[in-house]
């Protein structure tokens, strides 16, 4: 499970997370949906340890990411907002360096190579450096590495963007199963259709805060609206900086 309670962050003048509190169930996919600079990346970037908040708490499986950063991601799998590749290494060796990390080698870490390679059908690129790759594969290898350890929380940070049709498929069907197995995932999106098409439940944020949430059925009936993207244009309260 994930949770974040009471979150405040302050860049100088600029608060980016005003007292946000949220929770992300095992067996379930979590939405965040709001426009740019809503906050979103910066409680991603708190949940997994890149920042520290000023103020509140959040966990990993009841973990303190600030007070046990090693325990929280050791349950932690994370496609940051930066694909952060090594051009010279292979996908290979992206693979095998994040899973001895966690604590593989030998005859675990190959299994557990060839099933994050099954996942987005990446067996073409395991032996290739990454400097040259299309975005598109960058954002596999980046997504595989995420997934190596079998993590039983899941943060992505727009994991389709850029990505084509099949792929988006191949990744809709995985978090599906993930969520099945009583995976618990948590993902930022602009796309409405994709959040409404996932998520079992949304929360909605500007200026920092949550504004609204619920299931995509929920945030229509709240807002009076008949599809989620105008129902996300009332709760904000203005058209402003959405990314279709």
């Amino acid at each position: 499970m994930i949770e974040v309670q009471n979150l405040h962050k302050h860049f100088g003048k600029v608060t980016a997370v005003d007292g946000l509190s949220l929770k992300a169930q095992n067996g379930s996919i979590t939405g965040l949906l709001g426009p740019n600079g809503a906050g979103k990346t910066t409680t991603l970037r708190t949940l997994y340890g890149l920042q520290k908040p000023d103020q509140g708490q959040a966990f990993i499986d009841g973990v303190d990411v600030s007070q046990d950063i090693v325990s929280a991601a050791a349950n932690m799998g994370v496609f940051p907002d930066s694909i952060g590749l090594y051009d010279r290494l292979t996908t290979r060796e992206h693979l095998e360096f994040y899973g001895e990390m966690h604590g593989f080698s030998g005859e675990q870490l190959n299994s557990a190579i060839k099933r994050t390679q099954d996942y987005f059908d990446i067996e073409d690129l395991l032996d290739r450096k990454c400097k040259g790759f299309s975005h598109g594969q960058q954002m596999k290898v980046a997504l595989s590495r995420a997934l190596i350890h079998g993590p039983q929380n899941l943060i992505l940070d727009e994991p389709t963007n850029g990505l084509d049709v099949m792929s988006i498929r191949m990744l809709r069907e995985l978090l599906r199963r993930l969520r099945d197995e009583g995976k618990c995932i948590l993902f930022s999106s602009h796309v409405m259709a994709e959040v409404s098409a996932l998520c079992d439940h949304i929360y909605i944020m500007a200026e920092g805060k949550v504004v609204a949430e619920g299931t995509p059925e929920q945030l229509c009936q709240q807002a009076g609206k008949e599809s989620l993207e105008d129902a996300f244009v009332t709760l904000i309260g203005t058209d402003e900086g959405i990314a279709l």
